[in-house]
């Protein structure tokens, strides 16, 4: 405002002056003294200081409970980096660096972090894999943030009490750190989130990039077609156009179809993996009979087990496990004959057994809300997981790998003191599953009070149900599957209490 009053000062006193055409004639102008040019760079900075003053100081008094989160788990991220360098490692992680250097779709999973992966390449460096991994946990938090304070008008502290957990969380932070699909995963699950919620009318274009968006969303992790689901169900709801609704379904399609394509042409089955029916197999050897399952083909009884149910080892034994009943069976764990038996005699159990069934799928999704962490599946897995006072070598078989990748040795070096703290801070920093659970019910109530059974609120609780039940029914409970939903809990709860003024929006612009 004061440059424009100057500025109008100036053009009135030009006028007075040029009153007559006499005194125009005998106006002259002098040219500007010339420099050296620091003297023009110094009043330019000089203009552009006060201005850029103005506009942080509200910025920075507007969102400083935020703006503290922030900076405290960019804190917590570089100490991260620096007392585990360059990145921390997970079993999956090797065959993820394999597929990268020797691409084809893997067998076992979507090939969507291998292409973030293989991005990344020519910079030879799992430093900068972590680094990206540690913006894009912040990043979820902005996304958060932003949806709830700018553009729903959540309360200052609403919107930072919700994106708190992602930035301070410890085990998000460490999982941040490993050579792990689920970081970018729940980056671009939250950014669909967003952009949905943002969006007041979800166009043609809109409605493609959504799908080209949900698409890579399940080439990252394969729980992502829950997410599909899920999405579809809510845009029906939100009544977009018949139009739009098909056209996000055919971009979503499409990518897919063309990877499931990719992966015939190298295995000899259309579709996204050959995983499905080992992993359902493991499933149901929790409590799976063959005494009870009728007419059980002959091929199919070798994967049975004498074993009783009390004494049954995890579900991921019967996958990765030495003694697995499936290893009677002939050929790799996972070719098309082996996986397709797994899957008929899952399905057999599931249909003989159906209360043993669900029995199992709800005490996974109940540990989810335990109090404590307890060792499970296994003591290795757990400690997986944990900041440790000494790290694992890359196992040999890997090393050639990795090695390529990074053009030299890829090993964990644990740096003290920095590593010290986040062990510490592990112990107590992080929510707990109670806690989740908390949050989960604070949502539901919200919705239970304000009667809206159709608000916003279950776009974020749908993609938690999928997050938390899916691998429970088509797997196996794992802590690392329990992170990315926090961030969809969170937001559920807060927008379970916001009003849903965008309601109207939605049936005008559907009937337009």
């Amino acid at each position: 405002m004061t440059f424009a009053a100057d500025a109008d000062a100036h053009a009135s006193g030009a006028t007075d002056l040029l009153d007559t055409p006499e005194q125009a004639e005998d106006l002259v102008i002098d040219d500007p003294p010339k420099g050296d040019g620091r003297d023009t760079a110094d009043a330019a900075w000089r203009r552009w200081l006060p201005a850029a003053g103005a506009r942080v100081k509200p910025f920075l008094s507007g969102h400083w409970p935020f703006l503290i989160i922030l900076a405290a788990g960019l804190s917590l991220r570089v100490i991260t980096m620096l007392g585990y360098r360059w990145a921390m490692w997970f079993n999956d992680a090797f065959q993820y660096v394999q597929t990268a250097i020797e691409p084809e779709p893997h067998i076992v999973r979507p090939n969507g972090y291998v292409f973030f992966l293989q991005a990344l390449e020519p910079f030879h460096s799992f430093a900068l894999i972590t680094t990206v991994q540690h913006l894009m946990g912040l990043g979820i938090a902005i996304m958060i943030y932003a949806l709830l304070r700018r553009r729903l008008g959540a309360a200052r502290w609403v919107a930072t009490l919700a994106a708190a957990p992602v930035v301070l969380d410890a085990y998000q932070i460490q999982l941040e750190h490993m050579i792990l699909s689920d970081v970018p995963f729940t980056f671009l699950m939250t950014g669909m989130v967003t952009l949905i919620l943002w969006w007041r009318d979800i166009t043609i274009v809109r409605g493609a990039a959504l799908g080209a968006l949900l698409a890579l969303t399940v080439l990252t992790r394969s729980v992502g077609l829950a997410l599909v689901m899920v999405v579809l169900v809510y845009l029906v709801i939100r009544r977009v156009r018949w139009t739009t609704l098909a056209v996000t379904v055919i971009a979503c399609a499409l990518p897919l179809m063309g990877y499931a394509a990719w992966f015939k042409s190298e295995h000899g089955k259309f579709g996204l993996s050959n995983s499905s029916g080992p992993f359902l197999y493991a499933r149901v050897m929790k409590f799976a009979d063959c005494h009870k399952i009728k007419n059980l083909p002959v091929e199919e009884m070798p994967l049975c087990t004498q074993v009783p149910t009390a004494d049954r080892p995890s579900s991921q034994f019967y996958v990765w496990g030495d003694a697995s009943p499936l290893l009677r069976l002939p050929g790799d764990m996972f070719n098309n004959d082996k996986s397709a038996e797994a899957g008929r005699f899952a399905r057999r159990a599931i249909l003989t057994q159906p209360g043993d069934y669900l029995q199992a799928v709800v005490y996974d999704v109940a540990r989810v809300f335990f109090w404590n962490r307890t060792v499970f599946p296994d003591r290795f897995t757990y400690e997986l997981y944990q900041f440790r006072t000494t790290a694992d070598p890359v196992p040999n078989w890997a090393e050639p790998f990795t090695n390529a990748y990074e053009h030299g040795a890829a090993d964990t070096r644990v740096t003290e003191p920095f590593a010290g703290v986040m062990r510490f801070y592990q112990k107590y920093f992080y929510l707990r599953g109670t806690l989740l659970g908390a949050i989960l019910l604070v949502a539901v109530a919200g919705l239970i009070r304000r009667r809206d059974w159709f608000s916003r609120a279950l776009l974020p609780l749908g993609a938690v149900a999928g997050l938390l039940v899916t691998p429970a029914a088509s797997a196996e409970f794992d802590y690392r599957y329990v992170v990315p939903a926090i961030p969809m809990a969170c937001l559920a709860a807060a927008l379970a209490w916001l009003p849903d003024r965008d309601r109207r929006a939605w049936r005008e612009s559907a009937k337009g």
